[in-house]
């Protein structure tokens, strides 16, 4: 799905009543060595400490809208299945809306995402995870209680929350060369590259998965569907077992390039933005930064846009990242 112009400009007006903009900063020492100017989107800004409102919000709204106008009958509740941020996305939404939320999650969850959607009011259903577990759980919830399915995968409204990043961006950096986007179920690169290359057609947008989670990855570079039998890694917003075909093909049209990156390259990343740049990311936040240092000569001279997705990271992984390097590096 491409978000189209005035659906991205009805997103912005409906978004400002429950978010500001988030900061566009330069950074003070990521690049300078190769005169690239980086600049840093910090989507921790937001209310849940990750972009995922801006997704959840505008689809949950609208819909709630679109029921009201029709006279249809309202959403009793609201379902979503998560490893987190997504999940205290809804819960948040779902507290505007003032309409309950159960949000599916994995067995053993980041303990700081868990909190935030219990803090937020939702209930919590942990369930062992395996390809399709959760999602399987809340479409059955979903159609047993009556209650709307969030996924944010499928949703064709969750990209043009999205988008709204994108258009944030040219507004205060019209001609980017770069932008540098996460990919977990690909809602988030989609909605950002098509508004970035609606406004700025000669804008590359590289997408980042970590190695253990490789499947849309996989999938951009051999054109089809490639599935993941394991996704074992610290990054559990970019954790997808089974690329769906709409979403391959959506990237394929979009993305310009991907990158995989390690699980100790995202712990130096998250130590990077920590000493250099004195912003907190979780492993998906520090994605972008870790695929700019793995190829960072690539980008020499050029101005690149690193998106900082999510701050929500456990505190034992903050204090290996922060002693895995001095301060002075």
């Amino acid at each position: 799905m491409t978000a189209r112009n005035e659906q991205v400009n009805e997103a912005r007006e409906l978004l400002r009543r429950f978010l500001r903009p988030t900061r566009l900063v330069q950074a003070q020492r990521l690049g300078r060595d190769s005169d690239t100017r980086i600049s840093l989107k910090l989507e921790i800004d937001l209310p849940t400490g990750s972009f995922k409102p801006r997704g959840a919000i505008y689809a949950l709204m609208k819909n709630v809208e679109r029921r009201s106008r029709n006279r249809e009958r309202p959403i009793r509740g609201v379902v979503a299945a998560s490893t987190g941020n997504h999940g205290s996305a809804v819960a948040y939404a779902a507290r505007l809306a003032n309409i309950p939320a159960t949000i599916f999650l994995p067995l053993s969850p980041n303990p700081i995402k868990r909190s935030r959607i219990v803090e937020l009011g939702a209930t919590v259903k942990e369930i062992e995870w395996k390809p399709e577990s959760l999602g399987n759980a809340a479409t059955a919830f979903a159609r047993e209680h009556d209650y709307y399915f969030l996924d944010d995968a499928v949703d064709t409204l969750v990209p043009v929350g999205t988008a709204t990043i994108a258009a944030e961006i040219l507004d205060e950096l019209p001609a980017p060369d770069v932008i540098i986007v996460p990919m977990g179920d690909t809602a988030l690169i989609r909605g950002v590259a098509s508004e970035a290359k609606r406004r700025h057609p000669a804008v590359r947008i590289v997408g980042v998965q970590a190695a253990q989670a490789p499947s849309y990855v996989r999938s951009w570079q051999e054109g089809r569907v490639v599935a993941m039998e394991t996704c074992d890694t610290i990054a559990d917003g970019l954790a997808t077992y089974a690329p769906l075909e709409p979403n391959v093909r959506a990237i394929r049209e979009l993305v310009d390039d991907v990158c995989l990156v390690s699980e100790d390259e995202m712990v130096h990343a998250i130590g990077t933005l920590l000493y250099q740049e004195h912003i907190v990311a979780e492993p998906a936040g520090a994605a972008t930064t870790a695929a700019y240092l793995k190829n960072s000569t690539a980008y020499a001279g050029r101005n690149v846009v690193l998106l900082v997705t999510g701050s929500n990271i456990p505190d034992e992984l903050l204090r290996q990242a922060a002693t895995s390097r001095s301060p002075d590096m």
